[in-house]
């Protein structure tokens, strides 16, 4: 079976493109750090920066899921509530079941999961716009969030070993002075696995020749339905892995928390030089759109800008990421 793919200049082209992308892309990032590092001494400070790292840890989880969505020139907008509804599964697992924390973990990836596919299955089978279909789900998960939880907080009190799972430190024990929550040891792990997914495997050829061109692919003898249900099915996983941080993070499942952050999500990977139309884009993009994000947040936050004026500055940025990534499309015409 062969796999769709570019020309030989193209896919130079594409390479060389999406490298620029990504250095431009932490460039800024470096930039943004020396701005607010000038404008503040509080951002420099240990607990400051891992602070921020804690912020990047969900958003950059929801990210890498997404990736693999919009590389397919699909989208996701559910990975907010999904994760919400994860984060609640996880909770009824562990506290109300009282059932093993690995468990409890598993059934909240799991959740994930099978919401992505539930998502594929919508777009790939019955042909229903992803923006409709994850729209869809959104509400749905949404509404089960609410009526497994009773409309009220799930609290860990009476397991305390799972906070400390995901927010304490292996380095704390290993490195003095090292007190970098596990969390953001995961974030990092999820991307190289991702990073490798996409790159290394079936999954991810299949996911870049579909974005780019689906009928060839589909021409190709590429079953592009049931690819196309398995990479919203990953996503779905790494939404369910965002639930189970995010619980951790608040030591607690929050039945109406997790509302708005597809858009953090979607704005990370674009920054990260992912492009909207399919076809092109980078774990490592991502990971740095993700910072760029939390650390905008953040600075502006020290700086007491108002939260509205946070909103627009971040979708200031997001709107010159999509206007670059139209102009690189262009370029290449």
């Amino acid at each position: 079976m062969q796999i769709p793919v570019p020309q030989l200049g193209s896919i130079r082209s594409l390479v060389r493109v999406g490298a620029i992308q990504r250095l431009l892309a932490f460039g800024a990032l470096i930039v943004i750090f020396i701005f607010f590092s000038l404008a503040s001494p509080q951002f420099l400070r240990f607990g400051n920066i891992n602070g921020i790292l804690i912020a990047t840890a969900v958003v950059g989880v929801l990210a890498l899921g997404e990736t693999f969505i919009i590389i397919t020139a699909g989208i996701d907008l559910s990975v907010g509530t999904v994760m919400t509804l994860a984060a609640v599964m996880t909770g009824a697992a562990v506290t109300n079941m009282g059932l093993p924390i690995p468990v409890g973990i598993a059934a909240g990836i799991a959740t994930g999961g099978l919401a992505g596919l539930a998502n594929g299955v919508l777009v790939a089978r019955f042909k229903i716009p992803p923006f409709i279909a994850t729209l869809g789900t959104l509400n749905v998960a949404r509404g089960l969030a609410l009526v497994i939880s009773g409309l009220a907080p799930i609290y860990f009190t009476s397991t305390p070993e799972f906070n400390r799972a995901i927010m304490g430190s292996i380095l704390g024990g290993i490195i003095p002075g090292a007190s970098i929550p596990n969390i953001v040891l995961v974030m990092f792990a999820a991307a190289i696995v991702a990073a490798f997914v996409l790159s290394k495997t079936i999954l991810g050829r299949y996911t870049y020749a579909i974005g780019s061109n689906e009928e060839a692919a589909r021409l190709s003898g590429v079953n592009v339905d049931a690819w196309k249900a398995a990479v919203y099915a990953l996503g779905g996983l790494f939404a369910g892995l965002g639930g189970v941080l995010i619980a951790a993070r608040v030591n607690s499942a929050q039945p109406a928390l997790g509302f708005g952050y597809e858009l953090e999500a979607i704005s990370a990977v674009v920054i990260g030089g992912t492009s909207l139309s399919g076809g092109a884009g980078s774990i490592l993009g991502t990971v740095i759109g993700a910072f760029i994000i939390s650390t905008l947040t953040n600075g502006l936050r020290i700086m007491s800008v108002p939260q509205e004026w946070q909103i627009v500055v971040i979708g200031v940025v997001v709107i010159l990421a999509v206007y670059l990534d139209i102009v690189r499309r262009r370029q290449q015409l």
